[in-house]
């Protein structure tokens, strides 16, 4: 990916989502050639039980029951996605578009990638993925989309919302999650390998991603917290409500935002909170050329008087496992809570 492709979707999204009720969700490139993704929003209600239609009200943690998770999917299936949208299915799919890398990312790890015919122009991962055909960014070609004639396209009930619309008005299958927590990323995954009939696999992802959270929670259970400053895109933070905030709180920190949701920070504010910690993320850049955020971080006025700054404890992590609600977040989880404990965490 070009960087200032990154950079270009990052304030396309900003645009897009800022307008509707200041929630965005971000991407951004990593040193990796990587872009990011998300999908805050709310937990989605999903359907468990093959051939079921999930009640309203049915509670994520159903989603994941171990004696349903790996059972093959039996049709027709009826789930209800994050817009209250039911969706049924008469077998499993055959033709997946993907309009995020996280969920281009979700398919591939529960094994169904040779399902997929295309992916947004920011999925990267796994590399297969970039042989698929491309629909677009966040202005995602309809008409491409409509030409591949998918039984199933899986997007963002918030980031998407106007191509959902779009699509769903051309009759096209669309499962649209918004998770804001890791056990909401979680289920999410347990869905779509229900839906493709790859429950068993899916059951494999889901359990390396509880596993990790919990060797995260063993290691830091008794450890100090330290304050964390967390810039995943130059000058814009994460608050309250999000799972971004949880991601540094199961990693043994404490995120020094008092707001809620995603927004363009204080410098003035932080400084005055003077985290212990700063996280930022990796972006692309030219051979030579030193990473936006890093560098707008040491050149605003008196930061260099934070703790963080004082006691060299400034970190780059990478951006894509810590901003895609996919799979990789439980990698993204680790590497944080490496760097809040490295004493701890090998």
């Amino acid at each position: 990916m070009k960087p200032n492709h990154s950079a270009r979707w990052f304030k396309l999204t900003m645009m897009v989502l800022l307008a509707a009720m200041l929630l965005m969700t971000a991407a951004c490139g990593s040193k990796n050639n990587n872009s990011a993704n998300n999908n805050g929003g709310t937990v989605e209600n999903t359907g468990t039980a093959a051939g079921n239609t999930a009640p309203a009200d049915e509670t994520p943690a159903a989603v994941n029951d171990t004696a349903n998770a790996e059972k093959a999917t039996v049709y027709p299936l009826t789930v209800k996605d994050a817009t209250g949208t039911d969706l049924t299915f008469a077998e499993a799919p055959q033709k997946i578009v993907t309009l995020l890398p996280s969920e281009t990312e979700a398919v591939y790890a529960v094994g169904a990638g040779e399902q997929v015919v295309g992916v947004d122009d920011y999925s990267n991962y796994p590399e297969a993925a970039a042989a698929k055909e491309k629909i677009g960014g966040m202005e995602a070609n309809i008409e491409k989309i409509v030409s591949l004639k998918p039984d199933l396209v899986l997007a963002s009930s918030s980031m998407s919302k106007p191509v959902v619309d779009k699509l769903r008005a051309l009759k096209l299958t669309v499962y649209a999650s918004d998770p804001k927590t890791y056990d909401a990323v979680i289920d999410k995954i347990t869905q779509i390998g229900v839906i493709l009939d790859h429950a068993k696999e899916a059951a494999e992802v889901t359990k390396h991603m509880q596993d990790v959270r919990q060797q995260v929670t063993d290691a830091v259970k008794e450890a100090p917290k330290p304050n964390v400053y967390l810039e995943f895109s130059p000058g814009w933070t994460v608050g309250k409500g999000e799972f971004l905030d949880e991601l540094l709180t199961i990693a043994g920190g404490n995120n020094i935002s008092t707001k809620s949701g995603w927004y363009e920070i204080d410098p003035e504010a932080v400084l005055k909170a003077n985290p212990d910690t700063i996280i930022y993320a990796s972006m692309t850049v030219k051979e030579g050329e030193k990473n936006p955020i890093l560098a707008a971080i040491e050149t605003r006025p008196g930061w260099n008087t934070t703790k963080a700054m004082t006691n060299k404890q400034l970190f780059e992590v990478n951006q894509d496992p810590l901003v895609r609600v996919g799979p990789r977040l439980a990698e993204g989880l680790l590497e944080v809570a490496k760097k809040l404990h490295p004493d701890l965490i090998k």
